[in-house]
């Protein structure tokens, strides 16, 4: 048995999105049928509808920053109920049984993990995201939402939240480290309000002045424009952690020598061009280049916690379901501060 919901999908490769209904699955014991109250519109989102990082089977749903209530749950679930607050970010499952699931890494899965849009689901049909007025998920990849947390800035914590604060934990931004964020973006204003919130010194890197303001406004101590080429000489062998947040290409040794002796320039921007890495760049201070994808299931309640003990949500405009294509087309041309949501209650 299957239950038709409204949602707003894109028909073929760059195509606008349009008003549809899709097929969710019945609810089996073990699952949680979620009502949608807000879906963010993140980078990947318009990356994967435009078939930049591959070929996509359309139509496709997009939307891996969701929030709702429980509508129901399966005989099995005894984590939540009807009413409770709670998020789906970007998978939807995993293997469970390869050493990255069973240490708490699902997004490493070896065998894959299925993720909440564009992705295989246990059926064997193709998941859809969270532009849509309900999901069905395995209760063991949903989240809760703490109450302090505004619902619709909570959005894009599931997808731009965990993205940052996992790296930002794992190389040990706190007191006495300092940290770069290159990129004032969805991903960036988060990486700046939460390594500020760890007790880090937050510098950003952005290519000009014009969102000096906000920077501090966020968190920030410190800010430079990479535009002006006497930034990399200013700031050489500054930096313990430097967080890469563009999916631009940009010039990976210069800002590798940015980096104090063994730090560490980690990377979850994901532009589509190979990036060229000099050897030197690393060996000559003992550095490391590094990437990592959003955070395990843990790690991402962990943030949720985080940021509700912080008073930490994004930056929003929110947004009805008919101005998805044009903010689409306003992510493109940076004109967001700093994140789209969808008030999905205006699908249908």
């Amino acid at each position: 048995m299957f239950v038709r919901v409204h949602a707003y999908a894109a028909p073929a490769e760059a195509e606008p999105l349009v008003p549809t209904t899709i097929e969710r699955r019945a609810v089996g014991p073990r699952d949680v049928l979620i009502e949608i109250r807000y879906a963010g519109i993140c980078h990947s989102d318009i990356h994967t509808v435009n078939g930049d990082w591959g070929p996509q089977s359309y139509p496709l749903v997009p939307g891996h920053e969701i929030v709702g209530v429980v509508a129901e749950t399966g005989a099995e679930v005894t984590r939540y109920e009807a009413g409770d607050r709670v998020g789906v970010g970007c998978m939807v499952g995993s293997c469970g049984r390869c050493d990255a699931c069973r240490g708490g890494s699902e997004q490493y899965c070896a065998e894959g993990m299925v993720e909440t849009y564009a992705g295989v689901d246990r059926d064997g049909t193709l998941t859809q995201g969270g532009y849509c007025t309900h999901v069905v998920v395995d209760a063991d990849y949903v989240l809760s939402v703490p109450e302090g947390l505004d619902l619709a800035a909570a959005a894009p914590l599931l997808c731009a939240g965990i993205t940052t604060y996992s790296p930002l934990r794992r190389w040990g931004a706190g007191p006495g480290r300092k940290v770069a964020v290159v990129g004032l973006g969805g991903l960036g204003h988060m990486a700046v309000k939460i390594a500020h919130a760890l007790g880090a010194e937050v510098t950003v890197l952005s290519q000009s002045l014009k969102k000096r303001e906000d920077a501090f406004r966020l968190g920030a101590d410190h800010f430079h424009a990479t535009g002006d080429p006497g930034t990399f000489e200013r700031l050489a062998g500054r930096f313990d952690l430097i967080l890469n947040t563009v999916s631009a290409p940009i010039d990976i040794n210069a800002y590798l020598g940015l980096l104090a002796v063994g730090g560490t320039l980690a990377n979850v921007g994901a532009p589509a061009e190979p990036m060229s890495v000099n050897a030197f760049a690393l060996i000559s201070g003992g550095r490391s280049f590094a990437g990592s994808m959003i955070g395990g299931i843990a790690e991402t309640q962990e943030m949720l916690d985080f940021c509700a003990a912080h008073g930490l949500g994004a930056d929003i405009e929110l947004i009805p379901a008919d101005q998805i294509n044009e903010a689409y087309q306003r992510v493109l041309a940076s004109d967001v501060r700093y994140r789209f949501v969808i008030d999905t209650a205006t699908i249908g």
